[in-house]
């Protein structure tokens, strides 16, 4: 069972886009989720530090919200962060969400649009143009990614 951790800004819609825009990316998205539906979705987006898990879930048509098993945890409230990981946030929370949930050993793959929250040629890292965020091109080699994956 593969897991994905999920960014939203840069991901599922452009950077810094007005907000009619947010989650324009999304339809693209789930449907790479459901050609691999033994994944399951982590949200890494900071969007998790705002806003209620009910509210960021409802975004997600029904059964991709069925796949969604929660959120990292906070970099800040992280404890024996390994000294490797230190000054890559995402990449930690990742694993520290992994450790917790008894999966410490499951294939992942972390979907964002920014680098340097992991460390320099992070295999799990799916790196997104942020300016654009997910295409059908890409969401394709996503989607092959995760298969791979199981």
């Amino acid at each position: 069972m593969p897991i994905l951790f999920l960014d939203f800004d840069g991901v599922l819609h452009p950077e810094h886009c007005h907000e009619s825009r947010h989650f324009c990316s999304l339809p693209i998205m789930e449907e790479a989720l459901r050609q691999v539906p033994e994944c399951r979705v982590v949200i890494t987006s900071t969007w998790r530090l705002e806003q209620p898990y009910e509210a960021l879930i409802r975004n997600f048509s029904p059964d991709i919200a069925a796949m969604i098993e929660g959120v990292n945890p906070r970099y800040c409230a992280l404890t024996n962060v390994p000294p490797t990981l230190v000054g890559y946030q995402r990449e930690a929370e990742c694993h520290a969400w992994l450790w917790a949930n008894n999966m410490p050993h499951h294939n992942w793959v972390a979907v964002d649009d920014r680098s340097w929250l992991y460390r320099p040629f992070c295999k799990s890292l799916f790196l997104v143009d942020g300016r654009i965020g997910l295409t059908q091109s890409t969401c394709s080699q996503l989607a092959a990614r995760l298969q791979g994956l199981l």
